[in-house]
């Protein structure tokens, strides 16, 4: 029987491939107890685009407590904006074997919100 990492590892591994086959840019996340970390990586995995977290500083200064759901709506905000400064509208969500429920969410619909259609 698998623990839970692994098993989260094994769903995020099963996204991928449904991602590359696509070729499309990915807007992937991970989330630790204490922050959130998100990144617009290009079809070929090869390049990180934009990044945000919950550990910037502008993020830092309105939420000290990274691992709140109002902290990760910021971070999806920022890491749209990013992304539309380097140039990309359209990505493919990579929640790397997270339920898509609580922060995860959160970010989602706030990347939404800023403009990133997925």
């Amino acid at each position: 029987m698998l623990d839970k990492k692994a098993s989260r590892k094994r769903r995020g591994a099963k996204t991928r491939v449904r991602i590359a086959r696509q070729e499309a840019v990915r807007l992937t996340v991970h989330r630790t107890n204490q922050n959130i970390y998100a990144q617009v990586i290009d079809a070929s995995g090869g390049k990180v685009l934009a990044s945000a977290s919950s550990l910037e500083k502008d993020v830092r200064a309105k939420h000290p407590n990274g691992s709140d759901k109002a902290a990760a709506a910021l971070v999806g905000a920022r890491i749209a904006e990013k992304a539309k400064a380097a140039g990309v509208t359209e990505v493919a969500f990579d929640r790397a074997g997270f339920s898509y429920h609580g922060r995860v969410k959160a970010l989602a619909e706030a990347a939404r919100e800023g403009g990133l259609k997925f």
